[in-house]
């Protein structure tokens, strides 16, 4: 599928709305069979972690086995494709991130699905906050990088898990906001782009908070700041982006529930109070906080707004930062 990028933000600031046709059979039809949970990561990360932990209390929900399937690779295209490409009865669902929905659709000329045309939104499920991180002897503040970064516009480089991933995008806000330069070096995960940081290879690197925090209290690498509105409660030391001066430098890592496009409407309501129900759990969301989730349940609503504020805002930074698939 081709699509320009002037004309997705165009769909998505007119029409990107929940739009699912009536249909005549009752919902409480659904389900009567298993259903398939299609996760676009490996097995073992914090987005499996989140998954599987949807998955098992959907089921009690429900009535019926909810099936993990994890379908990593091309960014997360193979899993959306799949799923795209699947029936709009309910039974395939993506636990899809804004790496899905916004990120690729952005930095992708060709896409084997479309981030509106493609799929029904369910419901909004968590966010998962990134960090700008150093080493023990790295910069002491994110004021000291930004000084650093202006007296010598070549000084500085700073790691990412990957081109066009949404810590590359945090680092780039970041740039814009502070008028500074800083060399982007992309590695193949987490653990790569953290080990070249302690190791002194780059200067800083942009994470998130699940793969930071061990290596935090193991006193190996530094949190200068947060790239969100509010400290967080595993961090209440670390400033936000807004308290160090850029307040519109916010950016996470969230997640959503997905369908095909034209589920029909009983179907999707059904859904939607299912995870409601499971993320107003306590047990669920304590889960969730351990492995550095935030439980943010939304309803398709907001998730159809979180599009619309994203899609225009990243691809001007992707435009601005020149981010294309690599």
């Amino acid at each position: 599928m081709h699509f320009t990028k002037r004309s997705l933000v165009a769909l998505t600031l007119s029409s990107l709305t929940v739009c699912v046709p009536l249909a005549g059979w009752a919902q409480t039809s659904f389900p009567d069979r298993p259903v398939k949970l299609v996760i676009p990561f490996a097995a073992g990360g914090a987005t499996d972690v989140l998954g599987r932990l949807l998955a098992v209390s959907m089921q009690e929900k429900l009535g019926q086995s909810v099936v993990v399937e994890n379908k990593p690779g091309a960014g997360t295209v193979l899993a959306a494709s799949l799923v795209a490409k699947s029936p709009a009865d309910g039974y395939t669902l993506l636990l899809a991130s804004n790496s899905t929905l916004v990120l690729n659709p952005v930095i992708r000329d060709k896409l084997s699905y479309h981030p509106i045309n493609s799929f029904t939104p369910i419901a909004m499920v968590a966010d998962m906050q990134l960090l700008l991180v150093t080493g023990p002897s790295g910069p002491a503040s994110l004021a000291a990088v930004v000084a650093q970064a202006k007296a010598d516009p070549n000084a500085l480089n700073y790691g990412s898990f990957g081109t066009g991933s949404t810590v590359h995008f945090a680092a780039e806000l970041l740039k814009s906001a502070a008028g500074i330069q800083m060399t982007h070096v992309p590695y193949n995960g987490s653990g790569p782009s953290l080990t070249a940081l302690m190791g002194g290879q780059v200067s800083m690197s942009s994470d998130t908070i699940v793969a930071s925090m061990p290596l935090i209290k193991a006193g190996k690498i530094r949190p200068l700041a947060v790239f969100s509105s509010q400290r967080l409660k595993a961090l209440p030391d670390v400033p936000t982006m807004g308290e160090a001066g850029y307040p519109n430098v916010e950016l996470s890592s969230w997640f959503a529930l997905m369908a095909p496009k034209d589920l029909p409407a009983p179907v999707r309501q059904k859904l939607e109070k299912t995870l409601a129900d499971v993320l107003a759990q306590p047990e669920v969301r304590a889960k969730l906080v351990d492995v550095g989730l935030q439980p943010n349940w939304g309803s398709a609503a907001a998730v159809t707004a979180r599009m619309q504020s994203e899609l225009p805002r990243m691809l001007t930074v992707a435009q601005r930062a020149a981010i294309k698939d690599e």
